[in-house]
């Protein structure tokens, strides 16, 4: 499939060959260099990996293994150097970065570490920016937004500044503001690390209930051996390398280290 068609009808953008197989994300061989010359580094060394649709995979392993590269990769915010990977049965380096764009913002929502809330906005604006990026007129999205902060137990908090809420209320604001829109492929940069371990579950088996069917994905990066157990499979990574992939439910908190 081009990317015009994949950009054109976003609910169809797994038509392709991929989406046949069932897989929803298949990486081969990628690979992705930081610097160069003597201080070059490579952060991923030829990875593979599958997700499949209506699959939570965890990415695990110890700080600067590539997990949040792969993840920047997978979501099309870094280009990668070599190797494949495609997205839906798109592959993100044959589009423009126009095109990148549109379908990023139709099709991925993206949770990242450092939450990255614009401080003017209130929580219930900042959760609503995909929906007015999209198109959506400012009322109807403020709505929407509000029901999706009421569902990661932030009801009462819509008005409030980011400077007035505390690490674990902006954590859940951004995982709002990834899932308002309804996008077919989320990916978290350790959604629940700064949340304590009720509102953890609460908000994995949120997030499990949303991003989790048969025509998406959710992909997740984390330490966080408490959530372990909401995995479909778990790849652990390390070196820029995938050194295996377990069953979820068969992974202990070992797999982080």
């Amino acid at each position: 499939m081009s990317p015009a068609t994949a950009l054109k009808s976003p609910a169809n953008a797994a038509s392709g060959d991929t989406a046949s197989n069932g897989i929803a994300i298949d990486c081969k061989g990628v690979t992705k260099h930081y610097g160069s010359g003597s201080s070059r580094v490579t952060a991923l060394r030829g990875i593979d990996l599958d997700v499949r649709f209506g699959e939570l995979m965890m990415l695990v392993g110890p700080s600067g293994c590539g997990k949040t590269t792969l993840i920047s990769v997978i979501a099309g915010i870094l280009d990668r150097d070599e190797g494949q990977c495609k997205v839906f049965g798109v592959d993100f380096n044959t589009m423009s970065a126009g095109q990148k764009t549109s379908f990023r913002g139709a099709n991925v929502g993206f949770v990242f570490q450092a939450f990255n809330l614009l401080p003017t906005l209130t929580a219930e604006e900042n959760a609503a920016i995909p929906l007015m990026i999209l198109g959506e007129s400012r009322g109807s999205a403020i709505k929407r937004s509000r029901d999706m902060l009421a569902r990661v137990g932030l009801g009462d908090r819509g008005r409030s500044l980011p400077s007035q809420l505390s690490g674990g209320q902006q954590q859940r604001v951004a995982i709002a503001r990834a899932l308002v829109h309804n996008p077919r492929l989320i990916v978290c940069d350790e959604p629940t690390s700064a949340l304590d371990h009720e509102t953890g579950h609460k908000v994995m088996e949120l997030m499990r209930e949303i991003a989790v069917g048969p025509d998406r994905t959710l992909v997740i990066v984390t330490h966080d051996a408490r959530i372990f157990e909401f995995a479909d499979r778990i790849a652990k990574l390390d070196d820029g390398m995938v050194q295996s992939i377990s069953n979820g439910k068969n992974v202990t908190s070992n797999a982080a280290k």
